[in-house]
């Protein structure tokens, strides 16, 4: 598998309700995301609401992206669950659809050890039928991916990559320093805050939920950091610091960053802002804080 580099969006999940997709609303939003210049998706992540979703609707939206996207660029599949098996089970329909990856938390719930995660993440890599993606994600599976246990797991053949999410540069540089010259495995990081520094560092992309709504932005910041532009990065930092801390902010909610994406790309006329329970999308005063952030950022 070819190295992947650039701007991954972990594509929300434009929903209707709690059990139906928005169809059309996906559509549109895969169409927004190509035409920005993405260089791939990721769906089903924690942009993508995976877990609050029934396993139908997370099938049917692999299928429908995967048709949608046509091979243009890659597809990344989440995987995360606490059962193996069921991993294993949507890894399999990913790949029948064209998916050339697929990205894993650890199990959530009780925490596993160091020892664990290798022991879990080989047995789960051994049995996949695509390249496996470690995703680390601890403030919401409570568990760590040490630097030290992901570099034992990219020994694995099937084990191509890590996604950090935890928003630790020194953990981040700890990889870089650690597994930044393979060839053979990738570094990419989440917060969008922090993606130009990494890629300046040496990482090979962001996976930014930002992406979703404005995804020329993201492109243009990792084009800028790969050319060592700092000049251009400082510019663009500007603008990616005003997304946060305006669209992200809203409301004093543990998902208001995943309210806010939503409610946004519905005022864009991209996608439904529909949540799956337990979330509910933003209320009218709400949703006014995030037209006017919009509108400051010249998007509508």
């Amino acid at each position: 598998m070819k190295k992947l580099r650039g701007i991954i969006p972990p594509m929300i999940t434009p929903l209707k309700g709690d059990d139906e997709l928005d169809r059309e609303g996906a559509i549109r939003l895969v169409e927004h995301m190509l035409k920005g210049g993405v260089h791939a998706l990721f769906v089903l992540g924690t942009t993508g609401e995976a877990q609050s979703l029934s396993y139908g609707v997370r099938y049917e939206f692999v299928e429908l992206v995967l048709k949608q996207v046509a091979g243009r660029v890659p597809v990344l599949v989440g995987v995360s669950d606490t059962s193996l098996k069921e991993s294993v089970k949507l890894a399999e329909h990913a790949k029948q659809h064209g998916a050339e990856g697929v990205v894993a938390t650890p199990p959530y719930y009780f925490g596993s050890s160091q020892q664990e995660l290798i022991e879990y993440y080989t047995a789960l890599a051994d049995a996949l039928p695509l390249p496996l993606y470690l995703y680390n994600m601890p403030s919401h599976v409570k568990v760590f991916i040490e630097a030290k246990t992901a570099v034992a797991l990219a020994d694995h053949p099937n084990i191509v990559g890590l996604k950090d999410s935890s928003a630790n540069m020194n953990y981040f540089e700890t990889l870089i320093h650690l597994l930044g010259d393979r060839e053979d495995f990738s570094l990419y990081v989440g917060p969008e805050e922090l993606t130009g520094e990494c890629v300046l560092m040496g990482a090979d992309g962001g996976v930014n939920g930002g992406a979703n709504m404005f995804p020329e932005l993201y492109v243009e910041m990792f084009e800028a950091a790969d050319k060592c532009d700092i000049k251009r990065v400082r510019e663009l930092q500007h603008r990616i610091m005003q997304i946060s801390t305006s669209i992200y902010t809203v409301g004093k909610y543990g998902s208001s960053y995943l309210k806010g994406v939503k409610c946004a790309l519905s005022l864009l006329g991209i996608c439904d802002d529909y949540l799956s329970y337990p979330y509910r999308k933003f209320r009218e005063e709400e949703r006014a804080k995030i037209a006017e952030a919009l509108k400051a950022l010249g998007a509508i």
